[in-house]
């Protein structure tokens, strides 16, 4: 695995003068962004600590450089390694994307096959990682059980400590893309009270998990072709967005030399929030609340008048249709074929319909997002609500991966640390009568 430089460009620099001192300062801007610690140098007095930029949620802050996704959310643009996400999503598979974003480039057919190979050998986790996960409640989430796996993997290789040396990381990446799906159909079938089924080497990666998911008592498990390539796409689909809450996770953790089992299951943890990798469920959640096409309108002018809100609606980064949104469409109908209709896809038809014609959400730029259709798909194909998260974590643990490697080849980067602006009391003492 490679890794590429990034050249710095400065393109001007920024004049600043500060209104408390009168004094002047020029901030080289570099690719369009100056550095935080040059706002350091902006005093009023030597004893004064200096300047510092306050940005709650990183809204408008680059916490790295990367050469690993591209996102432009006024134009709807997704590019990994430079690839348009509609390319990627309909003329290459799921680990030939994870090897574009570990490498920065497509694999050649030997190296397709190779890698698969390789994959396909790790598949299998150590027999006490059932026992493991024998021991949690028979209704916990699988979601829980797959951030606390993660964790525990770190283990079963303390050999992956060692993350300054580029072929231990290179081993523990395998890992991880390997076993995430074993972890998760375990997980699943852990609910169920099912035995646990194991992995078939003869099976594609996404043909694989549905055969861990869903093998009964039939010698051999073949997975619907059209519902196994449904879930490639997805899973290509959610395989890296740039510094998301999940991604910011991994880098942060990773960022202490932790291992990449650790760093994993702390960027798991931030996906199973709602706000993040729950995010379809609330879609089905509003969708069954809606009921029928009729009561869409009904629907629509309420959020329009701030009493409930759209889900599904909106990016924090895109400004425009999620391209990603496009291409679950046309996979949901090639999966509604096998399935069948699912009912609420009307409803979100009309409700996307209704909306995309408003000027209200129009001139608020809410598009359909990643999570509108997403859920329906999965519904459609048989995962409980509760697998969503997890499904969503196995496509992003490449992007997860690809993310820490370049974290740990930068140069310019330290353990994470932000700053705060201390709000509280100022100095004051106990008084005399205290205990």
């Amino acid at each position: 695995m490679t890794s590429y430089g990034l050249v710095m460009t400065t393109d001007h620099v920024l004049q600043v003068t500060d209104s408390r001192t009168g004094r002047s300062y020029e901030l080289p801007i570099v690719d369009g962004a100056i550095r935080a610690i040059d706002l350091r140098q902006i005093k009023t007095s030597d004893d004064d600590f200096g300047l510092l930029s306050y940005d709650p949620a990183f809204q408008n802050t680059a916490s790295c450089r990367s050469a690993i996704t591209f996102i432009d959310g006024d134009k709807g643009i997704l590019r990994y390694r430079g690839y348009p996400i509609e390319e990627l999503a309909r003329r290459s598979t799921f680990l030939d994307v994870s090897w574009l974003l570990l490498n920065g480039e497509l694999p050649d057919k030997a190296e397709s096959a190779a890698w698969a190979r390789e994959i396909t050998q790790h598949t299998y986790v150590h027999e006490n990682i059932k026992k493991f996960i024998d021991g949690f409640h028979y209704d916990a989430h699988p979601m829980g059980i797959l951030v606390s796996t993660l964790a525990a993997l770190s283990t079963f290789y303390p050999q992956a400590k060692a993350v300054l040396d580029k072929a231990v990381r290179d081993e523990q990446v395998v890992r991880l893309i390997a076993k995430m799906p074993t972890l998760a159909a375990f997980a699943y079938r852990h609910a169920l009270g099912l035995p646990y089924a194991y992995p078939d080497d003869d099976l594609s990666y996404a043909g694989n998990f549905l055969n861990m998911m869903r093998k009964m008592t039939e010698p051999k498990y073949e997975p619907d072709p059209v519902l196994e390539h449904a879930l490639d796409v997805l899973f290509i689909l959610h395989a890296d967005h740039e510094q998301n809450c999940s991604t910011n996770a991994m880098r942060s953790v990773a960022s202490s030399h932790a291992d990449p089992y650790s760093a994993a299951a702390a960027a798991a943890a931030a996906l199973y929030g709602p706000l993040h990798g729950g995010a379809n469920e609330q879609v089905l959640r509003m969708l069954r609340e809606i009921g029928s096409v009729d009561n869409v309108p009904g629907y629509i002018d309420r959020v329009k008048h701030g009493e409930l809100k759209l889900m599904g609606f909106g990016h924090r980064v895109y400004k425009n249709y999620d391209p990603r949104a496009t291409i679950i469409k046309e996979v949901a109908n090639q999966v509604f074929e096998v399935t069948g209709r699912n009912p609420l896809l009307d409803i979100a038809l009309e409700l996307e319909r209704i909306a995309l014609e408003d000027d209200y959400f129009i001139s608020h730029k809410l598009y359909p997002n990643v999570d509108f259709y997403s859920g329906i798909i999965y519904q459609a194909m048989g995962f409980p609500v509760a697998m969503f998260p997890v499904l969503f974590a196995i496509g992003r643990m490449p992007g997860w991966l690809a993310q820490w490697e370049e974290g740990m080849a930068d140069p310019e980067q330290k353990i994470s640390r932000p700053r705060q602006i201390y709000v509280g009391c100022g100095l004051r003492h106990m008084d005399g009568d205290s205990a």
